[in-house]
């Protein structure tokens, strides 16, 4: 057995769905995976030392969320995304995370804005990429956890299960990250100001711009090329998906 299933003995089927989800999205959003490529499961299932169930079941949440095609009898492929797919969906996860923020500055706790600010201080000062991710990760569910409802929060969940999980692991440009902790300043001087209308915009306008840099980083990387197949993990067999999902 893998030694990487051993560590995952102790979880449930849905446990290993959601794993096995969310590791083809970031295969996706890095470019490994790319657009029309076929999703082997036995190669994929082995890669991470799971069955085939929760792989099959992860393709089928995925299919629900646009991100994958199932064809019966030919099997499983990258969807055919465009760039507009990927800045739809961050434009649609900004306006509501911006309802969300609105709220939360109509009315903010001071620990709110304390912890807002310190995250986003902390950003600035920070160079690791991956805590810089946590910590962006941390900005936002501040946000939305302070002024969402338990529906909005379930969508603002489903969306972001969409995005890019490492998203300065993966962008390194200084424009981008100076762009970003700016963006998240003035954000924090709304909410401090409690100018609801000011934060939703800037809200709107920061994922706007991080649903361009999306854009720009596939481009880099070769996502809307000819298919490709898998670059690092086996799970694809360069088979481009020619059919009609409409």
């Amino acid at each position: 057995m893998d030694a990487r299933a051993g560590g995952r003995a102790a979880k449930g089927p849905q446990n290993l769905k959601q794993e096995v989800a969310k590791f083809l999205r970031d295969e996706i959003f890095s470019g490994a995976l790319t657009p029309g490529a076929r999703i082997d499961q036995d190669a994929l299932a082995e890669s991470i030392g799971v069955s085939r169930l929760p792989v099959r079941e992860a393709l089928i949440t995925l299919e629900m969320e646009g991100m994958v095609t199932n064809v019966p009898r030919r099997g499983s492929f990258v969807a055919p995304l465009a760039p507009d797919d990927i800045r739809d969906h961050f434009e649609m996860y900004g306006v509501l995370s911006g309802v969300a923020a609105a709220r939360a500055a109509a009315s903010p706790s001071d620990s709110l804005i304390d912890e807002l600010a310190a995250t986003s201080d902390l950003m600035r000062r920070g160079t690791d990429p991956v805590e810089l991710d946590t910590l962006n990760f941390r900005f936002h569910r501040l946000l939305n956890r302070a002024g969402g409802s338990r529906r909005l929060l379930s969508v603002l969940r489903l969306l972001s299960d969409n995005m890019p999980t490492h998203f300065f692991t993966s962008n390194n440009e200084w424009e981008f990250r100076e762009r970003t902790f700016d963006e998240h300043d003035r954000i924090v001087d709304a909410v401090r100001n409690r100018d609801s209308s000011a934060v939703a915009a800037a809200v709107v306008e920061h994922f706007r711009h991080v649903g361009e840099q999306a854009v720009r980083s596939l481009t880099a990387v070769g996502f809307w090329n000819e298919p490709i197949g898998n670059r690092g993990n086996g799970a694809s067999d360069k088979t481009a998906l020619d059919v009609d999902i409409i």
